[in-house]
């Protein structure tokens, strides 16, 4: 068999494994395009070399024994982490708001609701914080429901009518629009300067509050009657739009004047003739914090001026 020989080509010299000699490449027994490559861990013979046995092995043919693993409970099952959105999820009962990375506009509610608490609110702002209770607002959204604005389908349907109904030789229907409300601030502060609002309503979470805060000043000295209500979105769906700082009404039917009636009355004892509404700040109440913290600092002097009393 022949031996395995590693050449380099180094002066046409190569190197004999089994020889253990320097041979010139032209005195070399084989030509070099026979000469097999190098192979590694490989015998002579071609064959790899076996590795050496494992210890604790019993014999050529054993196998080595496996180690056994721990014995699973089976009243406590090991379950593997789901770390996707809802696999793993937290016990319940557990309050996690404080963890949560809420929207800017929440977080912006929020502060401003602490902000209204803390600093002192002039009474002209104060007032949009205490609309009419859900009890007071249920006959007026009822009455105000009735006047929702027509559509243009319906007034093409109005007026079609009308037109037909003259053509035919009739008197003809009339093409006064009905009663309805009115919104939008400009057109709602035209109607009442001139004292043409019967009752305006006015939202309470308008932001900015500048845009309204002068609305009931106004229906005040105009002797017009207003009522502050609970939301712009509110509002916005009786005229259908999203929103709506304030709607108003013209004029109503006549099977619904007892109702306007009860409502002017409500208005007037609420909001005109309320002198406390018009003249209280708002707002001035620290947290919780600052409470007892203020509250400690009352026991500690009154401690003191009892201790200067009893000498």
């Amino acid at each position: 068999m022949l031996s395995l020989l590693l050449l380099c080509r180094c002066g046409g010299w190569s190197w004999s494994l089994a020889a253990q000699q320097c041979l010139p490449l032209s005195h070399h027994p084989l030509p070099l395009h026979h000469l097999p490559p190098p192979t590694p861990n490989t015998t002579q013979s071609g064959k790899k070399a076996a590795k050496p046995a494992a210890k604790g092995a019993k014999g050529a043919k054993g196998k080595v024994a496996a180690k056994a693993g721990p014995v699973e409970n089976p009243l406590f099952p090991a379950k593997p982490k789901v770390l996707r959105v809802g696999g793993a999820p937290r016990p319940g009962g557990r309050d996690l708001t404080r963890f949560v990375k809420w929207p800017r506009y929440v977080r912006l509610q929020r502060q401003r609701a602490v902000l209204y608490q803390r600093l002192k609110v002039p009474p002209q702002v104060n007032q949009f914080r205490k609309p009419l209770d859900k009890a007071e607002a249920y006959p007026l959204f009822t009455l105000l429901g009735k006047y929702t604005p027509e559509t243009a389908a319906a007034k093409k349907a109005r007026l079609e009518a009308a037109a037909a109904a003259k053509a035919a030789g009739g008197s003809g229907a009339t093409t006064r629009p009905p009663a309805a409300l009115k919104f939008g601030l400009n057109h709602i502060t035209t109607l009442g300067e001139p004292k043409k609002a019967k009752f305006v309503a006015i939202a309470s979470d308008v932001d900015p509050i500048e845009l309204v805060v002068w609305l009931p000043a106004l229906c005040r000295k105009m002797g017009v009657p207003y009522a502050i209500v609970n939301t712009k979105a509110r509002l916005g769906a009786l005229v259908h739009q999203k929103k709506a700082t304030a709607v108003a009404l013209t004029r109503v039917n006549a099977e619904d004047d007892a109702a306007l009636a009860k409502l002017v009355e409500l208005s007037h004892a609420k909001f005109r003739d309320n002198a406390d509404l018009r003249r209280k700040w708002g707002g001035g109440i620290m947290g919780l914090k600052t409470q007892a913290r203020l509250e400690k600092r009352q026991k500690l002097i009154a401690a003191e001026l009892a201790k200067k009393a009893m000498l």
